[in-house]
């Protein structure tokens, strides 16, 4: 949103935030509570990608469900720490690789494994 349109929206009335933590009253260590998981959710679905899996498949080999996946998957707030880890690494991600996804969780989910970004990047470029 550029300054003149903020302005105008705030002589409108209404308030503008500057992101969603701000909008919803989080702290910082909810803020980066909710960006631990999410960045660990990509790095789950990361792994199974790159071990050629589907959920369902990746789903035997956690003695879980498909749908269990699909939540861990999509950022489900159920879905536990504990659970997210052991995950990825049950799936082929590395320590290094959850360390990296913890040690930048809060950095306002900017956190990725290096294999999930260029991933992502090679399907922008595809499509």
């Amino acid at each position: 949103m550029d300054a003149q349109e903020r302005s105008s929206l705030e002589a409108a009335g209404y308030t503008v935030v500057a992101d969603v933590h701000d909008w919803l009253g989080l702290s910082k260590a909810e803020s980066d509570f909710i960006n631990l998981k999410l960045d660990l959710r990509h790095l789950v679905r990361f792994a199974r990608e790159r071990a050629g899996l589907t959920q369902a498949q990746a789903a035997r080999r956690l003695k879980s469900s498909q749908s269990r996946i699909s939540k861990i998957e999509g950022g489900d707030p159920s879905v536990s720490l504990d659970l997210l880890v052991s995950a990825a690494l049950t799936l082929g991600a590395t320590r290094e690789e959850v360390a990296r996804a913890v040690a930048d969780g809060g950095n306002a989910g900017a956190a990725r494994t290096d294999g999930a970004k260029s991933t992502r990047r090679a399907r922008t470029r595809a499509a």
